[in-house]
């Protein structure tokens, strides 16, 4: 990375509004994550068309809609900044409740912003909060935190920490965040309301959002109680396009931990021993009959085993085998049935192999189901489509992968929206979709090869955050006056 790149994360403050530091007050989450539980690929992007570079944020007609193009006029010349930040982020990862680096920049920008600034909610969390006359409330949101992984991606700016990466995006969404932040508060004269900007630590782990709830987030009165949240996901389809979806979007999540016990022994005398491996082994061929035969056609529910550990050395059956599964559901009557179905056919398994002790499970992680606000959707949509044209909006089915964000929305009884922000280069998802490889040829989430590319993506996700956030508020002096 060249000097000149540096310029994201170093420079003046700007003038300090109010900054506060809280403790962690009373977070329960893991101190870093275990198995990623983020969202992945959306369930039915197969058909983004349109343009491939969003021209600016212009009307279908080709009229600019007034108060977001002035809002907006000056992203132009902050980009440059805003790149840099983004390629620093990325390269310098960091895993959930770890994200002290990052959560400093975030502060120090928003301070010069002009923001309240809060930090070190459960840990890491920091938000900021500008106040700006009567109105609504607006909690735009941004998580954080980096994966477990180790970049395969050759960039110039790959990751610079061994097994550590950015490989959700979630350094776009900062960028994004503090973007968006920076435009809205350079035009306070055109809305008028409250702003919440919050960047949240171990989405990946599904702790996260719960931690800064219970840290006080809205009880200690850290931030106001917002009448609506918005977030958005970089996913690996085109750049320049915006998904979304109505109703329940994103599958909530349960990662499990199970622990098979047997008896261990020689490996030459297997008489002797109950061998957990084969428990483990025969529990996770079963395991998967509960989708195919428990899970009625109509209902959706996914169990994936990700990890098998057991034993050391090839001469000896161990004492115990642990296997590590994810299973995703929509509806809470077939998330109950499945996770009971997951216990009865482990104890059974144990029971059939002679096992003196019952397995263990252990929830490592949890989802709920991410739920859109069909009206909010649509108002924010109208307004997409107002700056984009409806050509770069499409809807897709609800996805597998899953989120936290909506804690935030339903702990404050507010409505949430979540879209899915394209990332990937245009012209190779057009061609891999043609040749029906996706799949094969565009990496998703979670992937050490998926790094979305930094131009339209970031344009389109600070141009998008703030038109929302415009779309929510209630317009000021400036913005009234434009509008007549």
């Amino acid at each position: 990375m060249s000097d000149s790149d540096k310029t994201g994360m170093t420079g003046s403050t700007g003038t300090t509004v109010s900054t506060r530091a809280t403790t962690d007050g009373g977070s329960t989450a893991p101190g870093g994550p275990t198995t990623p539980g983020g969202p992945t690929t959306p369930g039915g992007p197969t058909t983004p068309g349109g343009p491939t570079t969003p021209g600016g944020p212009t009307a279908p007609g080709g009229a600019p809609h007034t108060t977001s193009a002035t809002v907006l006029a000056p992203l132009d010349d902050r980009l440059p900044d805003l790149v840099a930040l983004y390629k620093d982020l990325h390269q310098h990862p960091e895993l959930g409740f770890q994200e002290t680096r990052t959560a400093a920049e975030a502060a120090r920008r928003l301070t010069g912003y002009g923001y309240e600034v809060t930090t070190g909610i459960a840990r890491t969390g920091v938000v900021g909060v500008l106040r700006n006359g009567p109105g609504p409330v607006v909690l735009l949101r941004a998580d954080m935190d980096a994966l477990p992984v180790t970049e395969d991606s050759g960039l110039d700016y790959a990751s610079a920490v061994p097994g550590r990466m950015h490989a959700c995006g979630h350094d776009v969404h900062v960028t994004c965040l503090l973007g968006a932040a920076d435009l809205l508060a350079a035009a306070r004269d055109h809305w008028s309301g409250t702003l919440i900007a919050l960047f949240q630590p171990a989405e990946e782990v599904g702790s996260g959002a719960r931690a800064m709830l219970d840290a006080g987030l809205y009880r200690k009165d850290l931030v106001p109680t917002p009448d609506v949240v918005l977030a958005q996901h970089v996913a690996p389809f085109g750049a320049g396009l915006i998904a979304y979806c109505p109703g329940a979007c994103m599958a909530a999540a349960d990662s499990l931990e199970i622990t098979f016990h047997g008896t261990g022994g020689h490996g030459s005398r297997p008489e002797t021993t109950v061998d957990p491996i084969l428990m483990a082994a025969s529990f996770v061929q079963r395991v998967q009959s509960v989708v195919a035969r428990e899970v009625a056609p109509k209902d959706r529910a996914v169990v994936t085993v990700g990890s098998f550990h057991a034993g050391d050395t090839a001469n000896v059956i161990p004492e115990r085998a642990v296997v590590r599964l994810s299973v995703r559901t929509f509806d809470e009557t077939v998330r109950t049935a499945v996770l009971a179905a997951i216990d009865r056919i482990a104890r059974a398994e144990a029971t059939a192999s002679g096992a003196d002790r019952a397995p263990e499970t252990e929830l490592i992680d949890s989802f709920p189901v991410t739920v859109n606000d069909p009206a909010t959707l649509r108002k924010v949509n109208a307004e997409f489509t107002r700056l984009f044209g409806e050509q770069r909006l499409f809807e897709y089915e609800p996805a597998t992968g899953s989120e936290d964000a909506g804690i935030l929305a339903t702990a404050a009884g507010a409505p949430l929206y979540y879209w899915w922000l394209g990332g990937w280069d245009p012209d190779a998802f057009r061609t891999a979709l043609a040749a029906g490889r996706l799949a094969q040829d565009i990496p998703s989430n979670h992937s050490p090869r998926f790094v979305p590319v930094v131009r339209p993506t970031l344009t389109m996700g600070v141009q998008a955050l703030t038109a929302a956030a415009l779309d929510q508020l209630a317009p000021g002096a400036a913005g009234a006056a434009e509008a007549d």
